[in-house]
């Protein structure tokens, strides 16, 4: 396949890499005042890993119209001003790819929502989602991740094409279940971090037993399987969200409470606004959610919020 990878940070470097070690003509596109693309031009390298000459490095989409896809790995709140510029290019017959995970703060909606509102109907849109770290990957640790789409033959094309030996591929069979709950995860890794950070890592069982069922009841609510909840998109993420040291997630909301500056991005910083709206809007109780929200946007203790969590009132498990 000709695919361009679009986004040239840690994610969108790696699925660059790892699309060109097993066959694909990869081109990746990042902007000229980017610093990370900046570094690639001069080095071809970042601090996690060093591009092939067989990739094509690009700040302009000049030629996006000669691939079959589109990959894209961006702050997902970007992504409806890219779709707005990729517009102009009136692009026909791709298939994007979303290797993202986020939730529009301002409509709530689902990224592959997005990108089919603002794309020609003859496009067709896949998410690639699930648990693993670059640094991992590039070291050979293989891992498992889902491909999931409204379109079943694209899935299966992809799932297909992408397969190699670092990664195995499930069909997804819910995408908006998928979507949520792998946006929903980075909450749960934030949470997961204040834990370390106040030192109640003990607790961590608790967090994610509860945090997988109170996803898992947004999901049904809004449509989707709540089994997906169970899946690689949420639970099978939560090694590499809850627990890892290269969680982005957990390690800010460890940050937080220390009162220590984090620059890397946390997705689930704006994820847990869009998911208070939604839980608002299907009038579904996300008490671990709202905690994390008040921490962050209320400025309410993180100590007295997470108490809170595991002393209200007592209630059958599930």
């Amino acid at each position: 396949m000709k695919i361009t990878v679009i986004g040239c940070g840690r994610w969108g470097s790696f699925i660059t890499w790892y699309l060109d070690k097993i066959g694909h003509d990869v081109t990746l596109y990042g902007r000229s005042s980017s610093k990370h693309m900046q570094q690639f031009l001069e080095t071809r390298s970042n601090d996690l890993l060093t591009l092939p000459e067989s990739v094509k490095l690009v700040t302009d989409l000049k030629n996006i119209n000669d691939s079959d896809a589109i990959v894209i790995s961006i702050n997902s709140q970007g992504l409806r001003n890219l779709m707005n510029e990729l517009a102009s290019y009136n692009l026909k017959n791709k298939i994007f790819v979303l290797c993202m995970k986020g939730i529009e703060i301002e409509t709530g909606k689902r990224l592959s929502e997005i990108v089919t509102e603002n794309t020609n109907e003859s496009n067709k849109v896949a998410v690639w989602l699930g648990p693993g770290h670059v640094q991992e990957f590039y070291n050979g640790i293989p891992n498992c991740m889902v491909i999931d789409s409204d379109d079943s033959s694209v899935k299966e094309y992809l799932v297909k094409e992408f397969s190699g030996d670092l990664i195995r591929f499930y069909y997804g069979k819910d995408l908006i279940g998928n979507e949520i709950g792998a946006a929903a995860k980075n909450v749960i890794g934030i949470a997961a971090g204040m834990l370390d950070g106040l030192n109640l890592s003990s607790l961590k069982g608790a967090l994610m037993s509860r945090g997988t069922r109170e996803v898992a009841r947004l999901i049904k609510a809004m449509g989707g399987n709540e089994l997906s909840a169970y899946g690689l998109c949420h639970l099978g993420d939560y090694e590499a969200t809850v627990f890892s040291k290269f969680s982005h997630n957990r390690t800010y909301g460890e940050m937080y409470v220390k009162g220590e500056k984090y620059d890397s991005l946390a997705e689930g910083y704006y994820t847990v606004k869009a998911l208070v709206s939604l839980g608002k809007k299907y009038n579904v109780e996300l008490p671990i959610c709202n905690a994390v929200y008040d921490v962050l946007y209320n400025n309410k203790d993180p100590k007295e919020s997470l108490d809170s969590l595991f002393s209200r009132k007592l209630k059958q498990e599930f």
